[in-house]
């Protein structure tokens, strides 16, 4: 028998990082965060640089920018994260819409305002959100896109820090980052209203994690409930029957009752973990995770749940604390059908009649509704990448990102159209979609109080009290598409490559069968002739159909992978997810690979 202490295993060499020069970082709209100062990579060199490229209308980057809170602090004089802010929506490219979004979103790191894509297209990404990690060298050393790349980051750091202090080429110290000075309001970026029985109304005032009570009158603050320990970015409300109210407590992947009378918060749902794929959809609804719900709604018994992190509607059932999932596979787009098929993208608004549940789904600039048998349908919108203002019938008409959606005495629904500062107005009985007002600021919903509506104006700061008009306003039709390009690939066969590498110290976690998933589908479904469906390959072979000139792939990516330490019967997992809509064009010469970094370095374009 050997008494002697076995010899320790030598820790594994750190992996070759493949090394590109990274481009300059360049934005018309010019630099928030930073006092004023325009900065450059040159500016940045010593440090470890992590280019969070974002738009602010989108849950998955809002995850992601709660992801990096943690390594922000904790490496704070090694580590600048740069937030390149990369727009969607022709709202998104308005400089001050992004200064809004910075505060109502609490980023304290430098951000470049890119409205034309530019620094977007010289790190040719593909998807929000994607990060970027540029040593102190200024070379790029990592890609990641999606969620759930926290814990690489972190170790991918530390290895940086480690080598660059060791060759003399880190520099310590304070960041550029600047705050801003405060702004004093009554409300902060506000998110929703309801009116409460006795004739105030309450709102979430979102940036600053409470509820405010207000007046009859919009105005005066009667009490401010709970703060940052209670609520997070607070946004849904809905009154019980019972006269409590239901909190969408977003940050914190939560549902809050609060009671107006006796003042009492309860948690009544969430655990305060986000959900992820593979994790129970029902269940006891204090041990189910939940993920950014945004809206809430009383109907036919049940509270429904605006799940915007998943892209589904959720139910909770008072009686038996119970939640589940009542529409959508956690796919975005907009595919309407029974709730179990259906597809969503980011649905922010609910409002209830007797026998629809209506959705402002916001990702498509969409009005859709649930039946009475569950069943989804489309009343206005076409999908991800058509968006704008235009009026008249619905099968043509355009919203743009709608967060919220009223139910009115008639019959109709107003939409607060959020990204066109608009509300509008879809008549089920005429089909036809028409303009109520105008000139509002990012409207995000509207309660009814008596003939007026009182529109929640998210960045005015304020409510704002109209007279529903008898008439519509006349406003001059606009019809957009995405601001960012269509890819354009060869017709015929098109090689389709997820790129996946596990962080350094970890493996893929294949002890329970694949730890990889792949789903592909497009919009037309006629743009594939083959090549759609689930797979655990991450590459496909994808044919293209000739006779449809332009469309959109819809890629969904799953992968899992587990700390590669032998001596660990129970290692530390991680999962790593995103969805992709790629717009294609179909055009002779076009490329023949389509590459998507989930994680790693693309080694055929490096």
């Amino acid at each position: 028998m050997n008494d002697a202490a076995p010899a320790p295993t030598p820790a594994p060499a750190p992996r070759k990082r493949a090394r590109v020069r990274a481009p300059e970082l360049v934005g018309r709209g010019g630099w928030l965060n930073t006092g004023g100062t325009e900065l450059t990579l040159a500016d940045l060199r010593g440090k470890c640089v992590v280019l969070d490229f974002w738009t602010f209308c989108c849950i998955n980057c809002l995850h992601v920018l709660d992801e990096l809170r943690e390594l922000e602090e904790k490496h704070r004089d090694t580590v600048v994260i740069v937030g390149v802010h990369s727009p969607k929506f022709v709202h998104e490219a308005e400089h001050q819409a992004v200064v809004d979004a910075v505060e109502r979103y609490g980023v304290e790191h430098p951000v470049l305002d890119d409205p034309d894509l530019v620094t977007w297209k010289q790190y040719a990404v593909r998807a929000w959100p994607t990060l970027v990690v540029i040593d102190p060298e200024g070379y790029v050393v990592a890609q990641h896109a999606g969620e759930g790349h926290a814990h690489a980051l972190e170790r991918l750091v530390q290895e940086l820090e480690a080598e660059h202090e060791a060759k003399g080429t880190l520099r310590r110290g304070d960041g550029p980052y600047v705050p801003p000075e405060p702004v004093a309001t009554d409300l902060r970026f506000p998110g929703k209203a309801i009116a409460l029985p006795g004739g105030n109304l309450l709102v979430s005032d979102t940036t600053r994690h409470q509820l405010v009570e207000l007046g009859p009158d919009g105005e005066s603050v009667v009490r401010r409930i709970g703060g940052e320990g209670q609520f997070k970015e607070p946004q849904g409300l809905a009154l019980l029957p019972d006269g409590r109210v239901v909190v969408a407590d977003t940050v914190h992947h939560a549902l809050r009752a609060f009671d107006p009378v006796s003042g009492e918060i309860e948690l009544i749902a969430g655990t305060g973990r986000q959900w992820w794929q593979g994790q129970p959809t029902s269940g006891p609804a204090l041990e189910v995770d939940l993920s950014s719900p945004w809206d809430v709604a009383w109907w036919r018994g049940k509270v429904w749940i605006a799940m915007a992190g998943v892209h589904q509607l959720w139910t909770y059932d008072p009686e038996t604390r119970t939640v589940e999932v009542a529409a959508g596979t956690t796919n975005e787009g907009l595919v309407d059908g029974p709730g179990a098929e259906a597809w969503f993208a980011q649905p922010s608004g609910l409002a209830a009649t007797e026998d629809r549940l209506w959705v402002a789904d916001s990702e498509t600039s969409a009005l859709r509704y649930v039946d009475a048998e569950g069943a989804v349908h489309t009343a206005v919108g076409t999908g991800l990448f058509d968006f704008g203002h235009r009026d008249g019938d619905a099968a043509q008409a355009l919203l743009q990102h709608p967060l919220g959606v009223t139910a009115l005495p008639d019959g109709s629904v107003a939409v607060s159209d959020t990204y066109n500062h608009a509300l509008r107005r879809y008549d089920p009985a005429s089909g036809e979609v028409s303009t109520l007002a105008t000139d509002l600021r990012e409207p995000s919903d509207a309660v009814l109080v008596g003939d007026d509506i009182v529109v929640v104006e998210s960045a005015r700061h304020r409510l704002t009290r109209l007279r529903l008009p008898d008439e519509a306003v006349r406003v001059e039709a606009v019809a957009h598409r995405t601001r960012r390009a269509a890819t354009e690939v060869a017709p015929g066969m098109l090689q389709l490559d997820v790129v996946f590498q596990a962080p350094d110290g970890q493996k893929l976690d294949t002890r329970y069968g694949p730890s990889t998933r792949l789903l592909v589908s497009s919009t037309p479904p006629e743009l594939l002739l083959t090549g759609e469906g689930t797979g655990t390959d991450l590459a496909r072979e994808l044919r293209l159909n000739p006779e449809i000139a332009e469309g959109v792939l819809h890629v969904s990516a799953m992968a899992a992978s587990c700390d590669d330490d032998p001596a660990n019967e129970y290692p530390a997992c991680h999962m790593h997810q995103q969805d992709w809509g790629v717009p294609l064009r179909i055009v002779e010469g076009g490329a023949a690979r389509l590459p998507l970094v989930l994680a790693g370095m693309d080694r055929e374009e490096s």
